[in-house]
């Protein structure tokens, strides 16, 4: 959800983690709550570009983020029900949501390869910031071993999502 916003959207989708990773220690139920937001944004993106783009690499890159982040979030619902925690919002999620509102809105305006390039450098740049805060901020401060296993897995994945990305950026300049 970058795309055509450039350096601004990175900062803006950063800022939220940077903030969050210094004074305030997040708790487990904010954590569960943030990697799902962070799953739904993505997959919700990947929908935008299956209904837009004819580019055979784009539409099956979006297909994979829409079918692994919601495998990774159906696994999070489970763990949250089994251990009886209600994820929280917090500030975090909700600066997430709010950006990936307004890049959701600026992208439907665009079709073609402006779109897929648009969406293509935004997803480099989400699972940049999103893999730094589940290395950096989420995975240390989760308590639950099971919640941590789970973040260290997804890291992996959008770890592999975002090497698949910058490799289509090559190609979509």
């Amino acid at each position: 959800m970058l795309k055509a916003l450039g350096v601004a959207a990175i900062v803006a989708l950063a800022a939220p983690f940077a903030v969050q990773a210094q004074p305030a220690k997040i708790n487990d139920a904010q954590i569960a709550h943030i990697a799902y937001t962070a799953g739904v944004i993505d997959v919700t993106a990947g929908k935008q570009a299956l209904a837009k783009s004819h580019d055979k690499s784009v539409r099956d890159f979006a297909a994979e983020m829409v079918r692994d982040h919601a495998a990774v979030n159906d696994q999070a619902l489970a763990l949250v029900k089994k251990l009886g925690v209600t994820p929280q919002d917090n500030p975090t999620s909700q600066a997430l949501n709010k950006d990936a509102a307004a890049k959701l809105k600026a992208y439907a305006a665009l079709n073609g390869a402006a779109f897929d390039k648009a969406y293509v450098a935004n997803e480099v740049a989400y699972h940049k910031t999103v893999n730094g805060a589940l290395a950096n901020t989420l995975i240390p401060n989760a308590q639950n071993a099971e919640l941590k296993s789970l973040l260290q897995t997804g890291l992996k994945l959008f770890t592999e999502h975002q090497m698949h990305a910058e490799h289509l950026a090559a190609g979509h300049h």
